[in-house]
């Protein structure tokens, strides 16, 4: 078990209230794994004045499957919902909005595609890597830069820069899951991360409606074209015409199949709520799997027998050992250790344990997502670096009704793309990731032979 010679909790409980999560929030960034440890040991359930902490896996994932106790409510000024907008369905607990757009956008997610996404992950990724000259800011230039292509190409937010892309997904991923209470951002720095999310959010929606229209209009042109073959030549004279170039062709995009789409009225699934899902694919995309890959690459290129390792599995036609490695990483190296909720009403948590706590209506709660996964109960010796782990008690994409809705995709872009930078022969780093000061990695130097 990692350990430390520190009494975290010893320290803990001589500080003053004003100063104990503070340094709480310091202990998860700086040194999480011993710090779990020992709440996992001594303290399962940390109730601190800005918020409570669950660090057992038995407990984080018994308050992850009751959404309607341990809520999402934080999400929703964050995430447009009003009384006359629902907003996006990520802000809603096990409700029929929730429930019938995520089903069908899972549907529309085919896992059929699965083979195509990656082999266009795995050709961005080496065309961009190819063209590097053997010298990569690999943040800004590779993990950003192709969840783009896979937003452009895919999902279908086409003819719009990909920079404009990763700025939205930027600001949105920073203000709905870094700039809550328990972040402790200054009131200058948080109203300046609210700006930035409502800036980027005006510049979405103008992007999302004009898009909207054009692809709308390409799919009914498309669809008339197979219905009145007879008047075809005339009509896309009409439109070259009018257009000033070859007539468009409907593509296969996630937004293009959402428009081909007949829903009955009672689905409840309009040309607005295909546009609020759409801009959501974007906001998930790029930020967290940038964040993702970064990171388990310094920490393969941060242990060289393990980098040995990972070049020889790379180079194997069969992915699914490196993709073992990769999960594994991310255990140690996830993108956030927690998961946050807030309570909807009373509740005793771990009951019938020692540790059984209730936590308040109103309260703030942390899931320690990184903790459960090195809880002995998860894994068998969970200190120990073990691909292949069992994926069932891995929360890198979440849980329950909140699991990602593009973990699939994510199954096979996160890994793939750090396959083709361990393909690169002599990949190595000039120092570590460059966090500037925020939540996601800003720079991270590379280069090989």
């Amino acid at each position: 078990m990692f350990s430390s010679n520190k009494d975290y909790l010893a320290e803990y409980d001589s500080l003053p209230d004003a100063e104990k999560y503070p340094q709480v929030l310091k202990w998860m960034k700086s040194e999480p794994l011993p710090f779990f440890a020992q709440l996992r040991t001594e303290r399962p359930i940390l109730v601190t004045p800005e918020c409570t902490l669950v660090s057992h896996f038995t407990d984080v994932r018994d308050m992850l499957q009751m959404p309607k106790i341990f809520t999402v409510d934080l999400y929703k000024p964050k995430m447009g919902v009003t009384e006359k907008d629902p907003g996006y369905l990520m802000a809603h607990d096990d409700d029929a909005l929730h429930y019938r757009e995520k089903s069908l956008m899972q549907g529309m997610l085919n896992r059929n595609d699965l083979p195509a996404i990656r082999k266009l992950i795995a050709e961005s990724g080496a065309d961009i890597l190819k063209n590097a000259n053997n010298h990569i800011e690999i943040v800004n230039q590779y993990c950003r830069m192709v969840p783009a292509i896979l937003v452009q190409d895919y999902f279908g937010l086409d003819e719009v820069e990909k920079e404009s892309l990763i700025e939205w997904s930027f600001w949105n991923q920073f203000d709905v899951f870094h700039n809550q209470p328990f972040d402790l951002n200054s009131p200058e720095k948080s109203q300046h991360i609210v700006d930035k999310h409502s800036e980027v959010t005006v510049k979405l929606q103008s992007y999302m409606t004009k898009t909207m229209v054009r692809k709308l209009a390409i799919v009914k042109l498309d669809e008339t074209k197979n219905l009145l073959l007879i008047g075809w030549r005339i009509i896309k004279g009409v439109i070259n015409k009018l257009l000033g170039k070859k007539t468009p062709v409907a593509k296969d995009d996630i937004i293009s199949r959402m428009l081909r789409s007949s829903f009955a009225e009672q689905v409840d699934f309009d040309l607005v709520r295909i546009g609020v899902n759409a801009g959501g694919l974007l906001i998930g995309a790029i930020e967290t799997t940038s964040q993702a890959v970064s990171q388990v690459i310094e920490f393969i290129l941060e242990r060289p027998e393990l980098l040995n390792k990972a070049k020889t599995l790379a180079a194997d036609s069969d992915t699914k050992a490196f993709d073992d490695l990769v999960w594994e990483a991310l255990r140690f190296v996830p993108i956030s250790p927690y998961m946050f909720r807030q309570m909807s009403e009373d509740y005793e948590l771990a009951k019938g344990t020692p540790h059984a706590t209730t936590i308040k209506k109103g309260t703030n709660v942390l899931a320690l997502t990184q903790s459960a996964m090195f809880d002995p109960y998860a894994y068998d010796q969970p200190d120990t670096f073990s691909p292949g782990r069992n994926f069932y008690h891995n929360f890198t994409f979440g849980f329950a009704s909140h699991d990602c809705l593009g973990k699939y995709i994510g199954m096979e872009m996160i890994p793939e793309m750090v396959r083709q930078v361990m393909l690169m022969p002599g990949i190595s780093s000039d120092g570590s990731i460059d966090y500037k000061d925020g939540p996601f990695p800003e720079q991270y130097e590379l280069q090989w032979k």
